[in-house]
């Protein structure tokens, strides 16, 4: 009966996205995400699947597509990760998250997934965070760092956490890009704490570079900052602190 069930469910599911895909919207994805192979992106666009999701929320049945990995299309991961953000149930949001994790297989996916009920956990979904960073895995440790950036570089801030970002080591271009992201967004908001990280070059070359970029980027960044910040750009050839 229940194996019944998830493929009733799964085949429900696959129907709506294909009545909701978008081809034009689908040729846009493919070029966005490469890593993906191009046959498993229906193309149904986000407020869309955003939409589904709080329908299926409200459905218990739902729980045989949480359970069904992995999926065979990127969209169904998307709305896997967009059913997981609307959990309110703490406890029961880490566990999919932790079982969904493994599956995460791109950017999209990894960057969409924001549980609103983290919020009101920041002790508990700290040591979680720790975990996902130091696991390895290219979207978990980019999920951790994600998190960390998201809750943690306002008032929740502590002048340890960047640390836990730079002490990153990885070869994965959505890692490193994720660590540059986080320093750029937190030299926004914990400029005087963090930008020691750059004088000093404890971040690697390409990292530290890519973090300037977009801090210079950014409207948040004052122009005297951004004319210091460009002042530290490193030569490719340059080593990191500690190298």
């Amino acid at each position: 009966m229940s194996m019944e069930r998830d493929v009733k469910m799964r085949e429900e599911i696959r129907e709506r996205l294909m009545q909701m895909r978008d081809p034009k919207y689908r040729e846009f994805q493919v070029k966005l995400i490469p890593n993906i192979a191009p046959e498993t992106v229906v193309g149904v666009r986000t407020p869309e699947l955003r939409s589904y999701a709080k329908e299926l929320q409200k459905r218990p049945e739902t729980e045989a597509f949480l359970e069904d990995l992995p999926h065979a299309f990127f969209d169904e991961n998307q709305l896997h990760a967009f059913v997981i953000s609307g959990i309110r149930d703490y406890e029961r949001c880490i566990r999919e998250v932790r079982r969904f994790l493994p599956y995460v297989d791109n950017w999209a996916t990894c960057d969409q997934m924001s549980p609103a009920v983290f919020r009101r956990h920041k002790k508990e979904l700290l040591e979680e965070i720790r975990g996902w960073i130091a696991s390895g895995e290219t979207y978990t440790v980019r999920f951790g760092i994600g998190m960390l950036m998201q809750h943690y570089l306002d008032e929740d801030y502590d002048p340890a956490y960047p640390e836990m970002a730079a002490g990153v080591r990885s070869e994965e271009y959505y890692v490193n890009m994720m660590v540059a992201w986080y320093f750029a967004t937190a030299l926004a908001k914990q400029y005087d704490s963090v930008i020691p990280y750059l004088e000093e070059g404890r971040l690697p070359v390409w990292t530290h570079n890519k973090a300037i970029q977009k801090a210079v980027e950014s409207y948040r960044i004052t122009q005297e900052q951004k004319e210091y910040l460009r002042g530290l750009r490193r030569r490719k050839s340059e080593p990191s602190a500690g190298e």
